[in-house]
């Protein structure tokens, strides 16, 4: 395979200008591989075939376009392939989601019914709720029975006379006995009417010891406000009861609001603190002289003057409306003022509220009369069975003369309607109301609020539907006059008018003010009851 140096070729030796060797030439073939046995061979070869596979298989998965921008090329065969990797891949994903079942969890010990008696045994906070669980420590020589478990020296509580019951009951129901609530009855109705005591009015009672087993308790004391300007107390003295009258000084000073009309008559009033039933009476007097609608304009000045008594002890209540009116520029465009013993509003020209004769349901005017007309919504000619005015949403819709409901419900095309029946043959029905304040069979008075304007049923927009009907046949309600008045003359417009100037001199939130409290008002407002004296003022 290779030539020793020491042997040189012929014509290559050092004569020759060349080393006296030659480099062996070596072949892969020639060299000879170390033996392998056989086992090995076949795991060799199923290596280099699984290292290949793996490869060819990468580089064919790198060739192949799976997850796809979805963003790009939306409706392609490559964005549909990229929507069905990313369906597929969900599915698995949810396939093997673990669930919402909750887990069961081994509990830290071992609980039986003796364990739970135990714990029910050192339980604490059933014992201040009353309850008898808890350890007791069981009794001793040293502990004596009682005959009989003792009583509360006296009792103190709240009673409050409900509308429909007498003060004797309400008092005898509270625990006192028949003599001495007959003798309360006797002492009070010396000073105030039992019958005057207005329903709600809660008396404080404060009953004795009992003087023997099974027998009421006596009246101690009882203490309660029976009109806004006293208070009643009665107190045992010398084995009787005896009573003592506490008067409270009250101002009657009117209240008066003053404000903007605003873009809502209503709510600029409420804003202004006025209370809600004055605010009724506010809008349904002037109501009926304007139109709330077009009649008053965002920066008309209202105008109300209320009732109002405000006791020396902080109490306040306000009554009916006094005088309901609208300035515009700073002069007077609408005054009304209550007048007379029947409480009717008139004008500051003397000319009161309708007396007789039918009211007109609301104030608006009238926009489509009784007759032949295309309806709005149908598109053909229909006989318009009775008359259409323009109200505003939410306008009260008052009853044009006494009677009863008839019917008060849906009513197809017409909405939410109330149907009355008046005497001699009269019968109205008011349409497309948004709410109804009446139901069937109830009695109402002229005048009376029975719903308010609305949209509901065949309508284009707010506004109320009125017919009428004699003896069950609709009639025309423009041939019913609407206008009877009252009028002042002579002395009683005089009067009226000064009343009414001495009136408008009250100032605006004068009423607001506390008057203080004098001594005898202290005392009396001064908590009697230790529960009382720990809630705040």
């Amino acid at each position: 395979m290779f030539q020793s140096r020491e042997i040189d070729a012929p014509g290559h030796g050092p004569a020759d200008g060349a080393p006296g060797w030659r480099a062996a030439a070596l072949t892969h073939a020639q060299i000879e591989p170390a033996p392998v046995p056989g086992l090995l061979k076949r795991v060799h070869l199923l290596g280099q075939r699984w290292d290949a596979w793996r490869w060819q298989a990468e580089e064919r998965l790198a060739r192949v376009d799976l997850a796809p921008d979805l963003a790009e090329a939306i409706g392609s065969r490559r964005w549909f392939r990229g929507l069905g990797t990313f369906i597929g891949l969900s599915a698995v994903s949810l396939a093997f989601w673990p669930g919402f079942a909750p887990l069961e969890a081994a509990p830290a010990t071992r609980v039986d019914d003796a364990v739970r008696d135990e714990f029910r045994s050192q339980m604490i906070m059933p014992l201040a709720l009353g309850a008898d669980s808890g350890r007791h420590m069981g009794a001793t020589r040293a502990v004596v029975p009682l005959r009989a478990a003792p009583e509360r020296p006296t009792v103190e509580f709240v009673a409050t006379l409900v509308r429909g019951d007498s003060f004797g009951r309400m008092l005898q129901r509270a625990g006192i006995g028949a003599g001495d609530a007959a003798r309360v009855e006797s002492l009070i109705a010396q000073t105030v009417r039992l019958g005057d005591i207005a329903p709600g009015t809660q008396v404080d009672v404060t009953l004795g010891r009992p003087p023997g087993e099974g027998q009421p308790r006596p009246l101690d004391a009882l203490s309660f406000r029976a009109r806004f300007d006293l208070a009643l107390s009665i107190e045992r003295s010398g084995g009787g009861l005896a009573l003592e009258r506490k008067p409270i000084r009250v101002d009657a000073t009117p209240l008066r609001i003053r404000g903007v009309a605003g873009t809502s008559l209503y709510r600029s009033m409420r804003a202004a603190g006025a209370p809600a039933s004055a605010v009724q009476q506010y809008l349904r007097e002037l109501g009926s002289q304007v139109d709330l609608d077009n009649g008053v304009l965002p920066t008309d000045t209202f105008d109300l003057i209320v009732s109002y008594r405000r006791a020396a002890t902080g109490e306040r209540q306000a009554g009916q409306l006094l005088y309901a009116g609208i300035e515009r520029a700073g002069k007077p465009r609408t005054q009304l003022m209550r007048w007379g013993p029947g409480g009717q509003f008139y004008e500051a020209s003397g000319v009161g509220e309708q007396t007789s004769g039918l009211l007109q349901p609301v104030p608006g005017r009238i926009t489509s009369n009784f007759g032949m007309r295309r309806h709005p919504i149908l598109g053909y000619l229909r006989r318009h069975a009775g008359m259409d005015f323009k109200g505003g949403y939410g306008q009260p819709i008052v009853a044009v003369t006494d009677g009863y409901v008839l019917s008060a419900g849906r009513a197809g095309g017409c909405g939410n309607a109330v149907k009355l029946q008046h005497a001699a043959g009269l019968a109205t029905r008011y349409c497309h109301m948004s709410r109804m304040a009446v139901s069937g069979g109830q009695q109402v008075r002229r005048g009376q609020v029975i719903g308010y304007v609305g949209s509901t049923g065949l309508s284009t927009g707010p506004h109320l539907h009125y017919e009428m009907y004699r003896n069950g046949q609709a009639i025309n309600p423009a041939s019913v006059a609407y206008v009877t008045r009252a009028l002042l003359s002579g002395e009683s417009l005089a009067r009226f008018r000064a009343v009414l100037a001495q009136l408008k001199t009250v100032p605006t939130g004068a009423a607001l003010a506390d008057i203080g409290a004098g001594r005898e008002e202290t005392a009396s407002a001064e908590p009697a009851r230790e529960i009382d004296r720990l809630e705040p003022k």
